[in-house]
């Protein structure tokens, strides 16, 4: 989907906001020290070993104060937050101005507006005969396709006139993990919470690639002529990258989730 033009918070009236769709939310080892680059030094980074737990949530909404949009939140690690700890985001991409607007000036959100692509592609799915497993060794062995929707989702970030490609991210829309053989189709029972209620099952994790080396990737810098804007630049082009890494660390796990509804809160200031 493009950006969505709309008129700035018209959607949004008092709390609690309400957000359905769905979403995958899969967890990386992110490196500390990449994590550290978007924690306030105030606060404490939950790590082990040079690492700590990030990722990033992809959400698809087709209800909510914005209305219909995507959104990326790229989560840079979990702090600790007694008694218990939360995971914080380090750059939300949405394509929407509105909800962009709102994150900014009601959440205290990094949200940046993006372009979200989405392309569903039908691929062979393998399925080996075992009655033929002897025959295999041997390269005479048969096996059958059934096909299976790759499905690709393009972010880039939009800065103006300007844009970066950010990301790519195939899942495969069965998500044949070897934990959801066992489970079949199961999507587990729907649960209902204050925030959120939601069907999970755990998927295969999603593939992200990113298009460009990120050292020579930039944006453009053409309409803007000041020191300052240009040195706000140079930070936004570098919080960029680092996302990106967030992006490109080593998956863990990923849960995909349907049916789902949350009830969002104003931000209590702490």
């Amino acid at each position: 989907m493009d950006v969505i033009e709309r008129r700035i918070s018209s959607g949004y009236a008092k709390p609690p906001w309400t957000f359905k769709g769905s979403a995958l939310y899969q967890i990386h080892l992110v490196k500390a020290a990449t994590a550290r680059a978007f924690i306030p030094k105030e606060l404490r980074l939950v790590e082990a070993f040079g690492y700590t737990l990030g990722g990033f949530f992809l959400a698809s909404y087709d209800d909510s104060p914005a209305g219909v949009f995507d959104e990326l939140v790229v989560i840079a690690g979990t702090v600790w937050n007694p008694p218990t700890s939360c995971a914080w985001a380090a750059r939300v991409l949405v394509n929407s101005n509105e909800a962009c607007h709102h994150g900014r000036k009601e959440v205290g959100l990094p949200s940046q507006v993006a372009r979200f692509s989405k392309k569903i592609t039908a691929v062979p799915k393998r399925k080996r005969e075992r009655a033929f497993g002897f025959l295999d060794t041997f390269g005479l062995g048969t096996t059958l396709s059934q096909p299976e929707d790759l499905v690709e989702v393009k972010v880039s970030e939009v800065d103006g006139a300007a844009s970066a490609d950010i990301c790519s991210i195939k899942v495969r829309s069965d998500a044949t993990s070897e934990m959801e053989k066992k489970l079949g189709s199961w999507m587990g029972p729907a649960i209902k919470m204050s925030l959120p209620s939601f069907r999970v099952r755990p998927v295969r994790p999603a593939v992200v690639s990113h298009p460009f080396d990120d050292e020579t990737e930039k944006f453009s810098e053409e309409n803007h002529t000041s020191q300052e804007l240009h040195e706000n630049e140079n930070e936004n082009e570098n919080e960029r990258r680092l996302s990106v890494a967030v992006l490109l660390s080593k998956p863990i796990i990923a849960l995909q989730f349907k049916d789902l509804t949350m009830q969002v809160e104003a931000p209590v200031v702490v």
